[in-house]
């Protein structure tokens, strides 16, 4: 960003400055006050007799006055300077005599302080030859701006004929218009990927249509949506370049529309396909060839895990995971994501949400397995309040085989008449030794998260004794019988 832009700090920004009028003989205008600010470019001379003209203002103008629209007392004429200045004014020319009121010195200093020139217009010089004066001066700047505005027509076509990229199309909009271009969501954040957001979100307005398109040194200008600005363009003067003006600006701000819709229509059809893909590959409804070339063609290849997150809107979901490749699927009341490790501290970094984490599996694997994984790593996060948690993490589970048939072999063995026994009578004897053990062989902190008496439980532990053929006393079956809980966790067997 070009220092002091919008106030001549380089005047670059037109082919004229303000010390360039002093030089013009006809034109004999004196300095009175700011002389600092002198290498202010000027786009424009305009007279205005308004206390507060800023809203018709583009910037880089002259303001010329016969007196008229300074006010009388030494804190109005202070504020009308800084408002001027304020909003990008290159100079104030007043005329000589006629309606001028004695300056005050308050209002001296401040154009001293703000190296904001203030000129005398002598009576023998019409207002209307320092504007032709001007106008002549930065007409070679015309053929310039126009052809600027002709190639960002045709940024679309660049699009379609070169293939560009969204950082490719903007550094071409940047180096035909003069400007270094941002573009940032209303609250300040990146609106397109690969184009930067605005430094200073200071800028950005809080309501759009009120808001004047001049800011120090360039424009803020809003990105059209529907229902409304769907973010922000923020175009600032480069240092050394011939900015185009305001018409280019506002094109490339369409350009960023169009640009816009098109990355989210592409955004959506991703989103559609890969819920779609995932939601098969859940169903194991594709051959693994398919499920491969499916997934390369969605960029995750590799290792992979596969979240189950709650608590998370859509929104926030594809927000964040946003320049990650994933599959994403909301079933159930949960979001499943397939995708690299770190997306479950992408996920887990969203307030308010549980994340239960598989472990890692090749791109193409059977999910089978690894959606038992994530399942039981959802439950394991909402009961602790951890964010996230990753199956086997410092649990039994991690001692236990990946291969489903040795597991289910397992879980046949040491609980299979209990399950089958629960599923005649329904009653919960599993879930009830699950539970005591989860909490450390806790009777009553036990029964108190079942909802039912102690008493209930502690017959419901002996029944699962008589029915399993194992005493919940012994440590050696304590331990057989907790791998069999984890294991038929890990196949869906359990609550």
């Amino acid at each position: 960003m070009a220092e002091d832009k919008g106030k001549g700090g380089s005047g670059d920004r037109h082919a004229v400055t303000v010390e360039d009028l002093l030089t013009f003989p006809a034109l004999q205008l004196s300095v009175l006050a700011g002389a600092d600010g002198l290498r202010r470019s000027v786009s424009w001379a305009h007279p205005s007799e308004l206390e507060d003209p800023t809203p018709w203002l583009l910037g880089a103008e002259m303001i010329m006055t016969t007196g008229l629209a300074l006010p009388r007392t030494a804190d109005g004429q202070r504020a009308y300077l800084e408002r001027l200045d304020d909003a990008g004014v290159s100079a104030l020319a007043v005329s000589a005599q006629l309606h001028m009121p004695p300056l005050h010195p308050a209002f001296r200093a401040a154009a001293e302080e703000r190296a904001f020139p203030v000129l005398e217009v002598p009576l023998s010089v019409p207002f209307v030859a320092v504007s032709q004066a001007v106008s002549a001066a930065v007409a070679d700047d015309a053929g310039q701006r126009v052809g600027a505005q002709l190639q960002v027509f045709g940024a679309l076509r660049w699009l379609a004929a070169e293939d560009l990229d969204t950082r490719g199309l903007f550094q071409r909009l940047e180096r035909l218009s003069g400007y270094d271009v941002y573009l940032s969501a209303p609250r300040g954040g990146p609106l397109l990927p690969g184009v930067l957001p605005a430094p200073d979100p200071a800028v950005l307005p809080d309501r759009a249509e009120d808001a004047p398109p001049t800011v120090p040194g360039g424009f803020v200008l809003p990105v059209p949506g529907p229902g409304g600005p769907a973010g922000f363009l923020v175009a600032y003067e480069r240092q050394g370049a011939r900015p185009a003006g305001l018409s280019v600006a506002q094109h490339i701000a369409t350009v960023a529309a169009l640009r816009l819709a098109m990355v989210r229509s592409e955004r959506e059809t991703a989103r559609r396909e890969g819920a779609e893909t995932l939601a098969e590959i859940l169903q194991e409804d594709l051959d693994q060839d398919v499920v491969r070339r499916r997934l390369l063609r969605h960029g995750v290849d590799g290792d992979c895990v596969l979240l189950r997150v709650r608590g998370a809107t859509d929104d926030e979901l594809l927000a964040a995971l946003a320049g990650h490749p994933h599959l994403l699927l909301h079933r159930g009341g949960d979001h499943h994501v397939l995708g690299a490790p770190g997306l479950g501290d992408t996920a887990a970094a969203l307030p308010g949400v549980s994340v239960g984490r598989s472990r890692l599996f090749p791109a193409g694997a059977v999910l089978r397995v690894a959606q038992r994984e994530a399942a039981w790593a959802l439950t394991k996060a909402v009961e602790s309040g951890r964010t996230l948690v990753t199956y086997g993490d410092g649990d039994p589970g991690r001692w236990l085989p990946r291969d489903p048939a040795v597991l289910t072999a397992l879980v046949e063995h040491v609980l299979g008449a209990v399950i089958a026994y629960d599923a005649a009578h329904d009653s919960r004897l599993l879930a009830s030794a699950r539970t005591w053990l989860e909490r450390d062989r806790r009777t009553d902190a036990a029964a108190a998260a079942l909802h039912i008496h102690p008493n209930t439980l502690a017959y419901r532990l002996r029944r699962f004794s008589e029915i399993s053929g194992r005493d919940l006393t012994a440590t050696g079956v304590l331990a057989e019988v907790w791998l069999a809980i984890q294991a038929a966790q890990a196949l869906g067997l359990t609550e």
